[in-house]
């Protein structure tokens, strides 16, 4: 039996490194797994993202790479949110178009669905109205990837697919104060306020909710879709709506996981973004029933403990 060769692009962050460790725990004997970084290859280039795949060869693509940062940063910088991946979403698809690359399994998010929606929104939904106006430079391009999967598919036959989570959090997150997502952020700062022994504030009202996904989780997902998955249209993967809970929530598990005792109170003059992003994860539930999600406090404390741990290893914390 002929050896898989999966590259990972993004393959140090977040979810490449849940992936990973996922991996090394399986040992596949018919899989080879490449985990390639930004030092790898720079993938916003066509000419450095075809020498990788002459390096590589690889038979799959796990297409994680992008540039992505928290609320503020995506209101910021919209023009690079939309070039830089919009070019290197269209390299990485060229190169397996080119090299006849078994499978594609590219990751979107959730953010990208219309602002203005019914909920919960599921797989059909993505393109049925503008995305909230704050990340548009990011969403328009993550959409396109679902554009390029039918088109690919229709006109060259190439088996090219998406997964949709929804926000995603664990061990080698982006910790960084002012350009992170929430969970991130929240430690991080929950962190700073436990060691000063200042109050715990969140910026804006705590209401929204949200549906979180352990990194672990999603890597096991990631990995089923690479090896099980067929369809060209893309696949929530997302704990239930009954799972959703509030940023307040969040904040008191956080709080919770760092063994903070001091005050916790909310900036409500701090913007909230979306209301709620509620996701149908029935699709995923079709293909899977029986999968088991690690629980909420349980994940957040593994990811507090692994953050403490590494917060003065030199580069280990993205912060």
């Amino acid at each position: 039996m002929t050896k898989k060769i999966v590259l990972v692009t993004g393959g140090s962050g977040l979810v490449g490194s849940a992936i990973r460790e996922v991996i090394e725990g399986e040992k596949p004997s018919d899989e080879e797994w490449i985990f390639a970084s930004s030092k790898d290859a720079n993938l916003c280039d066509p000419e450095s993202t075809a020498a990788m795949f002459d390096k590589y060869k690889p038979t799959h693509v796990i297409h994680l790479a992008a540039q992505v940062g928290g609320l503020f940063a995506n209101m910021k910088y919209k023009v690079e949110f939309w070039r830089n991946n919009i070019a290197m979403n269209d390299n990485i698809f060229q190169e397996c178009h080119k090299r006849g690359v078994q499978k594609l399994v590219s990751c979107l998010s959730t953010c990208i669905f219309p602002d203005k929606t019914t909920f919960p929104i599921d797989e059909t939904m993505i393109h049925n109205g503008p995305p909230h106006f704050s990340n548009e430079g990011y969403a328009y391009a993550k959409r396109m990837v679902d554009v390029q999967n039918r088109m690919y598919k229709a006109q060259h036959g190439c088996n090219f697919t998406a997964v949709i989570p929804t926000n995603i959090f664990g061990k080698h997150d982006n910790f960084h104060l002012d350009d992170s997502h929430v969970i991130p952020g929240l430690i991080h700062r929950g962190y700073l306020c436990k060691q000063k022994g200042e109050p715990f504030t969140i910026w804006g009202s705590g209401k929204p909710l949200r549906q979180f996904i352990y990194s672990t989780d999603l890597a096991r997902l990631m990995i089923w879709t690479m090896r099980e998955y067929e369809e060209a249209d893309p696949i929530i993967l997302s704990v239930g709506e009954e799972d959703e809970i509030s940023i307040a929530d969040v904040a008191h598990s956080v709080a919770k996981a760092l063994d903070f005792q001091g005050e916790v109170n909310f900036d409500t003059t701090k913007a909230d973004g979306q209301f709620k992003k509620t996701a149908n994860n029935a699709k995923l539930r079709k293909y899977l029933p029986d999968f088991k999600f690690t629980p909420f406090d349980e994940a957040m404390a593994t990811t507090v403990e692994w953050f403490m741990a590494n917060y003065d290893v030199p580069g280990a914390v993205r912060k």
